[in-house]
């Protein structure tokens, strides 16, 4: 497996991250990646870290659909990749419901279509064989009053990988159709092949799956689940609403339906103690890796056996972290 380091997005207040940026990339990590929701965007971070660093890729996990047109996300992307050298790899995803349209303002129709859509004008945008047109009815190009365009700029690369953050069986079939990668959130292991397999069966030998694992070097390994925990509350309870939340759908087809629900009520009625009481410790152990270096490299098995080929580890808090994480991960 690859080895990333993902810092995610700012939690409340402005962090810099680019000495374990540094030091990942000479500890000889593959990818650094970033992300968005509605706070830090994610192209931002990326482009200082890529500024302080000369080899590690630059990735994003993800940047959402409904905050920039394709044009937008393409030019930003064409940008990025020029001045790292060639180290973008492109995340998008369509987000939900609660942040498009209460964020964003949009509607949240056909996440699929839109996603098709968005890619085929970005990779028109970067080939610029012609003025870019499209007659799809999510991003319609030229409006009728108006006049196809074709980018000024000519690509450093003119395919720069997408990757797609996806959660349902029909999201991540169509990334390994149109992307070069898929971005799991919550993964366990064990149970990717018989969720996904269908879904990942057409995919190319070197399509990236690259999931985005919670990773503590702690002796308290009941401290570590915790803060796996809190995540998964705030996930599974508060990010969706109490009609549509894909976090809580993933978490119920993993097996764990009641709970999800229960854990959902809970958080939208204010009591987040007790949501946070309801996550199972075998949901949070199962897609995370936590504990100390022995039971690390034990609960490692499961992923090598698994369709994941790129390890995302979020977590680690210094040099001393990412060393011991990279010697359990390619030893």
């Amino acid at each position: 497996m690859k080895l990333g380091l993902n810092l995610g997005y700012w939690q409340r207040s402005p962090s810099d991250a680019t000495a374990l940026v540094q030091a990942a990339e000479r500890l000889g990590y593959d990818s650094v990646w970033t992300a968005e929701a509605y706070g830090s965007d994610a192209f931002t971070p990326l482009a200082w870290y890529g500024a302080r660093t000369s080899r590690i890729k630059l990735g994003t996990s993800v940047v959402q659909l409904s905050a920039r047109t394709p044009a937008a996300t393409a030019m930003t992307a064409m940008t990025l990749d020029h001045l790292t050298g060639g180290r973008l790899l492109l995340g998008i995803g369509a987000s939900g419901p609660q942040v498009v349209e209460g964020w964003y303002g949009v509607p949240f129709a056909r996440p699929l279509a839109r996603t098709r859509e968005y890619v085929e004008i970005m990779r028109k945008i970067w080939r610029r064989a012609e003025p870019v047109t499209n007659d799809g009815p999510h991003y319609p190009l030229p409006l009728p009053q108006g006049k196809p365009l074709k980018l000024i700029t000519h690509p450093l690369r003119a395919d720069i990988p997408v990757y797609l953050g996806a959660e349902g069986p029909k999201n991540v079939a169509l990334a390994t159709e149109i992307g070069q990668g898929w971005l799991p959130l919550f993964a366990i292991p064990s149970k990717i092949e018989s969720m996904y397999g269908d879904a990942l069966a057409a995919r190319a030998k070197d399509f990236d799956v690259a999931a985005m694992v919670m990773t503590l070097i702690t002796d308290d390994v009941r401290a570590g689940l915790d803060v796996v925990k809190m995540m998964l509350s705030l996930y599974i309870g508060g990010m969706g609403s109490s009609k549509r939340n894909f976090h809580a759908d993933i978490i119920g087809r993993m097996g764990f339906a009641e709970e999800a629900a229960r854990i959902q009520d809970l958080f939208l009625d204010g009591r987040r103690d007790e949501a946070f009481a309801a996550i199972p410790d075998d949901l949070a152990d199962g897609i995370s890796l936590i504990g100390p270096p022995g039971r690390i490299r034990e609960r490692l098995a499961p992923w090598r056996d698994s369709p994941v080929t790129s390890l995302l580890v979020m977590g680690p808090r210094d040099e001393d972290d990412l060393r011991t994480i990279r010697d359990l991960v390619v030893e």
